[in-house]
């Protein structure tokens, strides 16, 4: 699969030499922030560990984060709090954190690839990419340093929290969460305009 996803980046940078995949982590959870990440990488950097982050498991994600973080031109990283979100809605925040993110890296992009149908209005050539974290090489490597940080946001606050079991869960809907909620009400890091039980 990766090759294909080089083959991607590869072709478009032909007419865009220096590429920033942007992807974002947390859209569904009930709690923690959101997080996005923009990425350049190198136009030779390729690697078998470079997936859909979701595909991933801890341990190879967490390889593959520090490969990118290594090897690549240029990254940054935003989280976007949960305050935040209810005060914005989850897709304005998002796209607000991918914006961030863009705007932090030192390297200015020829083109900014976005992960999904709509663009961020960085200023910046944009291209959305549907199902990006499993087409592009850079929007992959967003993916994983997104989902990375965000991973260890929400062990944090498993300590900070430990009757929600953050570190297990990690926010997400699942019964266990639910449940935890029902038992202990909610945390002020839930999204309070979410559907929380």
């Amino acid at each position: 699969m990766h090759g294909c996803m080089f083959l991607f980046d590869k072709a478009l940078r032909e007419k865009f030499p220096v590429i920033a995949g942007v992807d974002e982590a947390g859209r569904g959870p009930l709690a923690g922030p959101v997080v996005a990440a923009a990425v350049i990488l190198k136009p030779e950097f390729d690697s078998e560990l470079i997936d859909d982050s979701k595909k991933l498991s801890p341990i190879k994600r967490e390889k593959a984060f520090f490969l990118i973080k290594n090897e690549c031109v240029d990254f940054s990283v935003t989280a976007i709090s949960n305050r935040r979100i209810d005060q914005v809605n989850i897709l304005e925040a998002t796209v607000e954190a991918m914006l961030l993110s863009v705007n932090k890296l030192k390297i200015k992009p020829d083109v900014v690839l976005v992960d999904g149908n709509r663009k961020i209005r960085s200023g910046f050539t944009e291209r959305t990419v549907v199902k990006g974290d499993s087409t592009s090489l850079s929007i992959a490597a967003a993916s994983i340093v997104a989902k990375y940080i965000r991973d260890k946001i929400m062990e944090n606050y498993g300590k900070i929290f430990p009757d929600y079991l953050f570190e297990k869960h990690k926010g997400y809907p699942t019964k266990l969460h639910r449940e935890l909620i029902k038992t202990h009400g909610i945390s002020r890091i839930h999204r309070k305009t979410f559907k929380l039980i």
